[in-house]
């Protein structure tokens, strides 16, 4: 498997539609991140869940998913399921964000993404951020968008478990949910392990990347 370094990492952003999507898509990356680098800068912006028990649970949550980091997190009150009639709030606090932080790695949704919020936020994230590394990740969901991604980060045995662990603990709000289960999350993790010849992984795409292998 080919791999390429990071390189210097000192500031990530991450952001999401909803509260647990940052977790689901991206939670055992922030685990591998925050172990390596303790005091990483990591800004996250969500969308919806603002004001609400969401709210409180994605604050637990991914205080508990970023370990040591230095954790900066928005939650907005936009509407569920409402980004496209939502476009002008979405996209001025994308653009808040961006002039607020110079990361070297975005995290963000698929801009492939089957649900329109996460579609939606996708593509504001790839014009705010024209000049930096922005990974989508994947949500497994009953839409069955997954496809075929570009960019692999191997989970050890320990950080798949504990990612799994930690999205049954803390949003308890999604456990009627017929896949937020961990034969979901573990299952997903496994077959994209296999495809980069691990045991464990997440999976992202990547729409443009720019390579130093002279440097």
């Amino acid at each position: 498997m080919i791999r390429l370094g990071a390189g210097s990492l000192d500031r990530l952003v991450a952001v999401g539609a909803h509260c647990d999507d940052i977790a689901i898509g991206a939670g055992g990356t922030l685990l591998t991140l925050c172990l390596a680098r303790p005091g990483i800068r990591i800004d996250v912006l969500v969308l919806s869940g603002g004001g609400s028990a969401r709210e409180q649970e994605e604050r637990a949550a991914l205080a508990a998913f970023c370990p040591g980091a230095d954790l900066r997190l928005t939650v907005l009150k936009l509407p569920d399921g409402r980004l496209p009639a939502h476009w002008e709030e979405a996209k001025a606090a994308v653009e808040e964000l961006r002039a607020g932080t110079e990361p070297e790695l975005v995290l963000a949704p698929r801009t492939d993404d089957a649900h329109q919020d996460h579609r939606g936020l996708a593509k504001l994230m790839t014009t705010a951020f024209r000049d930096h590394l922005v990974l989508g990740y994947e949500i497994v969901k009953w839409d069955g968008d997954l496809g075929r991604p570009a960019a692999y980060q191997p989970l050890s045995p320990e950080i798949a478990e504990q990612k799994v662990r930690l999205l049954q603990e803390h949003y308890p709000s999604q456990r009627h949910r017929p896949w937020y289960d961990r034969e979901a999350f573990i299952g997903l993790a496994r077959i994209r392990g296999i495809e980069c010849h691990t045991r464990y992984a997440e999976a992202f795409a990547v729409a443009k990347l720019t390579l130093n292998l002279g440097g």
